[in-house]
């Protein structure tokens, strides 16, 4: 029971660490003046939506992590911490950066790497597979709305 609570709480802890890049690195003058489509959720909805995704994360791990060990269990844990990795770059290089088409492509690896973590995790554990798919979509929505801007705001 201990070890499952310290677990969880790293887990959160690492999540936090992800999203302290979105903290740090927010939208600015900058990303007021760019054109956007008209479909561009709300400034609101990104700080919610953030940290419910982020509490689904971190349980999706808590979950993948408590399983026995396997092959499946490792490699999701792997693709889990990659796709942490490159989630943190992209508010730095779209937000701090100021770099859309770099973002642009770290967003499709993060899609990428959601979707591989999806399909690891499901051969360890469905409710964890599941918990990534609202993140998913979301990430999916996010590579819209950024191919977009960068499609408006070409110069």
């Amino acid at each position: 029971m201990l070890e499952s609570l310290i677990v969880l709480l790293i887990s959160i802890a690492l999540v936090g660490l992800t999203a302290s890049t979105g903290a740090r690195f927010r939208p600015d003058s900058w990303y007021r003046e760019l054109s956007k489509p008209s479909w561009t959720p709300p400034d609101i909805a990104f700080p919610i939506a953030w940290g419910i995704l982020y509490i689904l994360m971190a349980i999706a791990a808590w979950r993948l992590y408590m399983a026995d060990h396997s092959s499946w269990r490792t490699a999701g844990l792997v693709v889990y911490a990659l796709q942490l990795l490159v989630n943190a770059a992209w508010s730095w290089l779209f937000f701090g950066r100021k770099q859309i088409v770099a973002a642009l492509a770290d967003i499709v690896g993060l899609l990428s790497l959601i979707t591989v973590a999806i399909a690891v995790f499901s051969q360890v554990s469905t409710l964890a597979a599941w918990l990534m798919v609202p993140y998913w979509l979301w990430v999916a929505l996010a590579l819209a709305l950024n191919a977009s801007i960068w499609r408006l705001n070409r110069r």
